[in-house]
């Protein structure tokens, strides 16, 4: 079950164009990161759906059914606060978000679990940097 979802997640790693310029979602694994840099991880798990940029532009995107998160805005949109804990429950996998999908297929949380060999502490500290790297991008 594990495998299965991270290769599900490893759906969103990247996209690719077809002939008739219509965005696919090409199959990878994900890639080992420094679990200290919450900026690396984004780069390697989040930018290909939310861009490097967070806003929600990334080279997949065109192929998703809903449009990536613009990560830029989530202070704003939580009346000046930064929604921490959701944040954090959305990269566990914790939380109802379609496109990240449900409690019953925790992407991002099985993912850093098989790239830490099921070490939960590496686990919380790849969350909680990736959650910090988002606080530290939000606009004023």
């Amino acid at each position: 079950m594990l495998r299965r979802m991270s290769i599900f997640c490893a759906l969103f790693a990247t996209s690719i164009l077809t002939a008739q310029d219509k965005p696919v979602i090409r199959k990878v694994s994900p890639s080992l990161t420094d679990p200290s840099s919450g900026k690396e991880m984004f780069i390697a798990y989040c930018a290909t759906c939310h861009g490097r940029d967070a806003m929600g532009t990334g080279p997949a995107a065109p192929a998703l059914k809903l449009t990536p998160a613009d990560l830029t805005t989530l202070t704003m949109r939580n009346k000046g606060k930064f929604p921490e804990l959701r944040v954090f429950n959305t990269i566990k996998g914790d939380s109802e978000t379609p496109a990240h999908g449900s409690k019953d297929m925790p992407v991002w949380g099985a993912v850093f679990s098989q790239l830490a060999h099921g070490n939960q502490g590496e686990v919380q500290m790849r969350i909680s940097n990736l959650v910090s790297y988002v606080r530290s991008i939000q606009k004023k």
